[in-house]
This record gives structure tokens, C-alpha cells and sequence, in this order.
């Protein structure tokens, strides 16, 4: 039994701390040798580590301190009692089918958050167009507000794609690189207690719902489903599990309810924050090409019914994957 969980704290936490070196070192570098002093010292820390796990376990009072050590000591638990050749092999699958929504899950309440930022964002966007006429060029970004919805469309479909004849893979890897750079920016205004995050969200809502009621008040629906939905349906969720992750790292900083210090914080929530980093930046891979290849081409190269047909089925699978995926092998 804890008597003084100060004392407690002061002499397991270099135990703690060193034993997450270790791992961070094999994590980093799977194909890492120790030599036997090492390897016996890591186990030492993993009986230690163990040990502090149950005794901590009957303090109601200190949750957080026990979901960090019962992660800690399933990460050192499957260094030691996982065949490091399996490990290896699946590494990638298993992180992409299990961890990554897994992470996402883990934290609801902040992807709860940014749809609702967004929304919110959306609906001024829109109310902004409906009722000042003048918003539509301050707001609306690439042009938009510099001529009317149909008569885009009618650029459009007068183009046929030409001006990307020879050019996708180009504008693909342009697309990638500055999506990947909006949602890590957002990621990143974490750092600000996640007041950035809620800015960069409702902005985007902002641009979002300004574009759409535009392009439906025109009579141009069918059109913007086409163009926006096969792109649009892995984009706009990547920007929002990006905003997920500031948000995250934002409560971490600030730390509500949570009296470990700042540093322990941010270490316990760092290995979901890399793992949605990930996962947004593969679901941009995916978009990119998408938009490129796709969402460009506007009838009658490429039919409105084919468009929104596929990206509805990307979003339906997206939903499914994120809320499916891995929950059976998570709870074993």
C-alpha cells in the first residue's frame, strides 16, 4: 500500500522514464542489438514498472497515473513476449487496420469537437454569403468569389480537363504536399492549449459552407457533388481527425482534471498524436491523387452519377473502417 504517493512518485518515475528510453529506442530502430547488460536492465525495468502497475491500482483518485503505467507496461510486455519477426512482418497492417482507428476512437469527444467547430464555421460561412452579398471575395479562396458558380462550371466543362492533359501526377504531388501542410498546421496549433486548432477549424467550416450554399443557390448541386464528394469524402474527414489530434494535444497541455505534470501528459498522449499524423497524411495521399485523376474531370468526360456514387461509397467505407476496424483485437 502507498502511504506517501509524493516519495512514491519521486522514486518511480526515473524507473519509469528510463524504461521508456529503452523502448523508444527499439521502436525507433526495430533491427536494434543490446548486448546482454542492456537486455537483463530493460526486463529489470519492466518487473519494476509491473510492480509500481499494482500498486497503484487500488488509488480511485489516480486513474491517469494508471492508464499511463498499464500502457507502459504493455509496450515493454510485447517487446519482451511478442516474436520480434511477426512484429516486424505485419508492423504496417497492424498499425494502419488496428492503431490508427483505434487512436481515433480513443479520443471521441475531440473528434466530437471539431465536427462541431466545423459546423459551426459552416453555417456562418453561409449565413455570411446569404445575407452580405460583399462576403463572397473576402471569404472564398482560389478564385471563387471572383465570378458565379455557373460561370465556373461552364469554364469547367468548356476545359474538359485539357489543363491537366500530361500534368496530374504534378498537380497530385501539389495538392498532397499543401493539404498535408493545412491539416499538420492544424495538428501542430495544438502547442497553442488548442486555441489555434479551433480557429484553423472554423475557418475552414467558414470557406466550406460559403462555397457550398454558393454553388446550390446558383442551381450548380449536381456540379459541386461531383467535384467536391470523390475528393472531398477522405479531405474533409483528414481535416478533421487533424483537428482532433490539436485538440488533443491542446488538453494535454492545459491538463483539465489531470494533476500529472505537463511532461507526463504529453508523453502519454504523443504515441495517438503520431499515429493519427499518419493516418491523416495517407488519407491526403489518397485525396490528392483523387483530385487529380477524378474530381477534375467534369461531364461529359466523366459522368455526375459516377462521381458522387464513388465518393459516397470512400465516405461509407471511411465510417465503417474508423468505427470497425480492430475493435475485436483492441479488446483482447
Amino acid at each position: 500500500m502507498i502511504l506517501d504517493l509524493p516519495r512514491f512518485l519521486s522514486n518511480a518515475r526515473p524507473v519509469w522514464d528510463e524504461l521508456e528510453k529503452y523502448l523508444d529506442e527499439l521502436e525507433n530502430s526495430p533491427d536494434l542489438q543490446w548486448d546482454l547488460a542492456q537486455t537483463e536492465r530493460f526486463y529489470r525495468l519492466y518487473q519494476h514498472a509491473s510492480a509500481h502497475l499494482a500498486e497503484v491500482r487500488h488509488l480511485t483518485a489516480e486513474r491517469e497515473l494508471g492508464r499511463y503505467l498499464e500502457n507502459l507496461v504493455a509496450r515493454a510486455y510485447a517487446r519482451i513476449y511478442v516474436r520480434a519477426g511477426s512484429k516486424r512482418r505485419f508492423a504496417f497492417w497492424h498499425w494502419f487496420t488496428v492503431q490508427f482507428p483505434g487512436a481515433v476512437r480513443a479520443h471521441s469527444r475531440a473528434l466530437a469537437l471539431s465536427i462541431g467547430i466545423t459546423l459551426l464555421g459552416c453555417l456562418f460561412g453561409a449565413a455570411a454569403v446569404q445575407f452580405d452579398k460583399t462576403a463572397k471575395t473576402a471569404i472564398m479562396p482560389f478564385g471563387h468569389g471572383q465570378q458565379t458558380p455557373s460561370e465556373r462550371v461552364k469554364k469547367e466543362m468548356d476545359d474538359r480537363g485539357k489543363h491537366l492533359s500530361g500534368k496530374q501526377a504534378r498537380f497530385s504531388g501539389q495538392l498532397i504536399t499543401n493539404n498535408t501542410r493545412v491539416s499538420f498546421f492544424a495538428l501542430g496549433l495544438g502547442m497553442t492549449f488548442g486555441l489555434g486548432t479551433l480557429i484553423v477549424l472554423f475557418y475552414n467550416g467558414v470557406i466550406l459552407g460559403s462555397i457550398v450554399l454558393d454553388y446550390v443557390v446558383d442551381g450548380q448541386t449536381m456540379f459541386l457533388l461531383g467535384w467536391l464528394l470523390p475528393h472531398g469524402s477522405i479531405e474533409i474527414p483528414a481535416i478533421l481527425l487533424a483537428g482532433q489530434a490539436g485538440l488533443v494535444l491542446g488538453h494535454a497541455m492545459i491538463g483539465w482534471g489531470n494533476r500529472e505534470p505537463r511532461r507526463l501528459r504529453l508523453r502519454r498522449v504523443m504515441p495517438d498524436l503520431m499515429t493519427l499524423a499518419g493516418g491523416i497524411a495517407l488519407m491526403m495521399i489518397w485525396a490528392g491523387i483523387i483530385e487529380s485523376f477524378m474530381s477534375q474531370y467534369h461531364e461529359p468526360v466523366l459522368p455526375y452519377s459516377v462521381k458522387i456514387a464513388f465518393g459516397t461509397l470512400e465516405l461509407l467505407a471511411l465510417i465503417v473502417f474508423l468505427v470497425r476496424s480492430g475493435r475485436d483485437e483492441g479488446a483482447v
